[in-house]
């Protein structure tokens, strides 16, 4: 397995009927902890047995097993994120009880299970380190710096005209970062240094 993780590139579902017990997972690409909270509560279905989820961001990671016993649904989940190498993700993984006891065993396949293969099936993006750099440039430079700042992926943040040229916020994927700082340089004739801000 590489070392590059996936999200989502949205919103996924699967469902399972496993011994008359219906699962449905669904998951979503989150940013914040806040986000990942947001969608348990949207997806979440009050009139199913259990709502059980887990999300991954980064080092930052939860899960719940909703009144299953512990360890059988919220972990399982969490290991199927982990597994599927996707991270800044929620899943959610509802339950309707059909009657028919699944065991401790029964429940971590089942809750591990659909959670992974609607991970298997989704549609996934790399997740690309963004670095973000501050600059100042002369009035005279800026169509050019821009022009040549795009080509690296850049995209402008924030833009303050002062009066003696004008300051930037740029985002870009953090492997051109310095080849970023290199054109500044280059189209400010060395007037001008590109400094990172994260």
């Amino acid at each position: 397995m590489s070392d590059t993780l996936y999200t989502l590139a949205h919103p996924c579902q699967h469902s399972e009927d496993i011994k008359k017990s219906r699962f449905l997972a669904q998951a979503a690409p989150v940013q914040t902890s806040e986000q990942a909270l947001a969608f348990v509560r949207q997806v979440g279905d009050p009139a199913a047995t259990h709502n059980c989820w887990a999300y991954r961001i980064g080092q930052e990671y939860r899960f719940n097993d909703d009144g299953e016993p512990g360890g059988t649904a919220g972990r399982p989940i969490l290991q199927a994120i982990e597994g599927q190498g996707v991270d800044r993700a929620v899943v959610v993984v509802t339950r309707w009880y059909g009657g028919i006891k699944l065991g401790a065993g029964g429940l971590v396949r089942a809750y591990g299970g659909t959670a992974a293969e609607c991970l298997r099936l989704s549609e996934r993006v790399p997740i690309v380190a963004m670095a973000r750099l501050g600059l100042r440039c002369d009035f005279a430079e800026l169509a050019l710096l821009k022009a040549r700042l795009r080509e690296l992926e850049a995209d402008v943040l924030a833009e303050t005209f002062e009066a003696d040229g004008v300051a930037m916020e740029i985002q870009l994927p953090a492997h051109r970062a310095e080849e970023a700082q290199a054109r500044v340089i280059d189209i400010s004739r060395g007037r001008h240094a590109a400094r990172r801000l994260d």
